[in-house]
């Protein structure tokens, strides 16, 4: 996977204190960083090791099962965009936001077509991973949504707080 590097960027609403009335400068953590990667199967496993790897490197206070619950978001969300957009977005990109009180991973593709979580047949093996991924926000007081992009696309993201919330 490709680093982008460093960069700020948007604060999900309703996370956090706003920022004039927190300590002067960020944590040494906070920051943005952006992967792309081809939209194939095995981008899945390498953007959830370039997250989980992104933050102990960065030394994010994040609980354990908050970690493993937001990679398998990431896992969640690349797979979709290779299963499902990979004909009109050759290539993906995994945004991570990190700030005080919060965490915000995005997958970014090419495809216009919106999501929708669909309650699956039991007897089917796949078909419930945006289920998953509503249910692990849900559980850690987080948020999630779709946003288009101006070029067509669209950004899938989810935000959790660092701190876990009253499921976890």
């Amino acid at each position: 996977m490709e680093n982008h590097g460093l960069r700020p960027g948007p604060r999900p609403e309703g996370t956090g204190v706003p920022v004039r009335h927190r300590h002067p400068g960020p944590l040494p953590y906070e920051g943005v960083w952006r992967f792309t990667a081809p939209a194939v199967d095995a981008s899945v496993p390498q953007a959830r090791h370039a997250v989980r790897d992104l933050l102990q490197r960065q030394g994010v206070p994040v609980a354990d099962d908050m970690v493993h619950g937001l990679l398998l978001v990431v896992s969640e969300l690349v797979t979709n965009a290779v299963r499902h957009a990979a004909l009109l977005s050759p290539m993906l990109a995994v945004e991570v936001a990190v700030g005080a009180e919060w965490i915000r991973v995005s997958v970014e593709d090419s495809h216009p077509y919106r999501p929708t979580a669909l309650e699956a047949d039991h007897a089917r093996t796949g078909g419930r991973g945006l289920l998953l991924v509503r249910e692990i926000t849900v559980e850690a007081g987080g948020a999630c949504d779709v946003e288009y992009t101006a070029t067509g696309g669209k950004v899938i993201w989810v935000a959790l707080p660092l701190k876990p919330g009253p499921g976890l």
